[in-house]
């Protein structure tokens, strides 16, 4: 099962958290076991899991990501988003979630994040339901 879903950012760089509507499509999917493969099909968005009970988590992730790879690097590629490709390449495009009991098997704190680099833009996320 495949199923493709928007995510629409409102920043240039920003994380959201996506674990509610991944479930959802996991629930939906009435899959007893197996994986969610997720994947984002652009060159300026990744995708993470991390923290999502305390929002200076991700605060950090995004200042620290800023810090280490800044908007206004020198960088051959002119078209202005340089740096969201490079970030991109350090997130990556895709992350794989196990599914036990038709549910994502998640640690207490994780939380699954899309991650923009270069918005605010309308995006996919596909996820792809595999039985196992």
């Amino acid at each position: 099962m495949l199923k493709a879903v928007n995510i629409n950012s409102s920043k240039r760089i920003e994380f959201i958290d996506i674990t509610d509507q991944v479930a959802k499509v996991v629930s939906k999917s009435q899959i007893n076991s197996g994986l969610a493969c997720l994947f984002v099909p652009h060159t300026t968005t990744g995708i993470t899991i991390n923290e999502g009970a305390d929002p200076s988590v991700i605060e950090d992730m995004i200042n620290r990501t800023i810090t280490l790879v800044p908007v206004d690097g020198n960088y051959s590629h002119r078209e202005g988003n340089a740096d969201s490709h490079i970030k991109t390449s350090l997130f990556g495009p895709q992350v794989n979630v196990i599914i036990e009991d038709n549910k994502l098997v998640l640690g207490t704190w994780q939380a699954i994040y899309f991650a923009e680099f270069d918005g605010p833009r309308s995006r996919k996320l596909y996820i792809k339901i595999i039985e196992s």
